[in-house]
């Protein structure tokens, strides 16, 4: 499989937009020149253990296999460490070599398909060139970045975290050992005591989904999750799976873009809302689903109150004026349009049309004008109208 399709297309454009960063660029150069003296290879040497072919013959197998199935060329030294959680790292290639780190614990306890889903998510990494970036060196450097380009970065990480389970998994040769190797290393369990059940695992991505929902206002505060380098354990599974299920694994599954979009979807649980972001691109959505929740609630001969009165909990008190103007925002409404379309990143655009499905099922169901209009909407702004069917649970076919 080309390594462009293992990679999300989250990753990928995070990591072009944060590349064309100038704080971003500097830093990049401060760190290579850095890379030039580093002595990684010395202290691993000194404080873990290198694992030759002959001391762990099967480990060798693993590291070999994923590396013949990812395509990576650079050599790897695998190191073990003492240490009990489950965990593993891949560092920064040093003069050619890249090194893979292993603790102890994790070593013993995880079977070979779930070995080989830890081995490629780490040599996806460097496989998708994440080491590129020095978000460190950027967060905790002494020249403070802006908060929007934090946030960038935190995104970004949490996209790069997919990839690599991807890597991972197509190196497991499936989902099963990718889901049993997530749930040990999300619960720290090897599986004795208690029954791994993926299902049931993947069950509280609808209780995270609940939980954001009943939070997504405008003055909601500030989340700890939107300056978090990995996404929710759960929600990895559940992108594992989708993946899994994609015609990039499977004969007629779902297509790459119905699963960038789910898994985009997901991911949004951990973002920041555009109802409270100050951003140009927050603020062009915010604008769009206003004008597009005006136009849906007012379709019909009979307005939709419920629509109206759920948009005002979105937005806060007072903002939906009882006397808006429908045919000045008709009118308005291709600006707003092509406002999106200019600083809103495609996958991106997805929140507003999911917002608006929601609105327009306020009332227990999205009528036919209703429907008409938010498949306008998509396609103004090149959403699938894949998401408006799964999202508004529409039966109508769309031309």
């Amino acid at each position: 499989m080309p390594r462009d399709d293992l990679r999300s297309r989250g990753d990928r454009d995070l990591a072009e937009r944060l590349l064309r960063e100038p704080d971003v660029r500097k830093a990049m150069e401060r760190s290579d020149k850095e890379a030039q003296d580093a002595s990684t290879r010395r202290q691993l040497l000194g404080t873990a253990m290198r694992l030759s072919p002959e001391m762990a013959p099967d480990v060798h197998q693993i590291m070999e296999a994923c590396r013949s199935a990812l395509g990576v060329d650079t050599p790897v030294e695998t190191y073990v460490y003492p240490a009990p959680v489950f965990n593993a790292a891949a560092v920064r290639p040093e003069r050619g070599l890249l090194f893979v780190l292993l603790s102890s614990s994790l070593l013993e306890a995880f079977e070979p398909d779930e070995l080989k889903f830890v081995v490629g998510h780490e040599l996806g990494h460097h496989l998708f060139g994440h080491h590129a970036i020095p978000v460190g060196a950027l967060l905790s450097g002494t020249t403070p970045i802006g908060a929007g380009l934090a946030l960038q970065l935190f995104a970004w990480q949490r996209y790069a975290e997919i990839s690599s389970d991807r890597a991972g998994l197509y190196c497991a040769g499936g989902f099963d050992g990718a889901a049993r190797a997530l749930f040990k290393l999300a619960s720290g369990l090897r599986g004795g005591r208690i029954r791994i059940l993926i299902d049931k695992f993947v069950s509280q991505v609808t209780d995270l989904r609940d939980e954001a929902q009943r939070q997504a206002r405008a003055d909601a505060p500030m989340r700890s999750d939107w300056f978090s380098t990995h996404p929710f354990s759960p929600l990895r599974l559940r992108a594992a799976e989708l993946f899994a299920a994609s015609d990039l694994l499977v004969p007629g599954g779902m297509s790459q873009d119905v699963l960038e979009a789910q898994v985009h979807e997901l991911m949004t649980l951990m973002d920041p809302s555009y109802l409270a972001e100050r951003s140009e691109a927050a603020e062009a959505m915010r604008r769009l689903l206003f004008a597009a929740a005006v136009l849906m609630a007012t379709a019909s001969a009979k307005p939709n109150e419920r629509t109206l009165e759920e948009l005002e909990k979105l937005l806060g008190p007072g903002s939906v004026p009882t006397n808006s103007n429908r045919n000045a925002i008709q009118e308005d409404l291709p600006n707003r349009v092509a406002r999106v379309k200019e600083v809103v990143p495609v996958l991106r655009r997805m929140q507003v049309v999911r917002d608006l499905c929601i609105m327009a099922r306020a009332d227990g169901r999205a009528d036919a004008a209703e429907l008409r209009l938010l498949v306008d909407i998509a396609d103004a702004i090149g959403v699938e109208r894949e998401i408006v069917r799964c999202t508004a649970a529409a039966a109508n076919d769309f031309d």
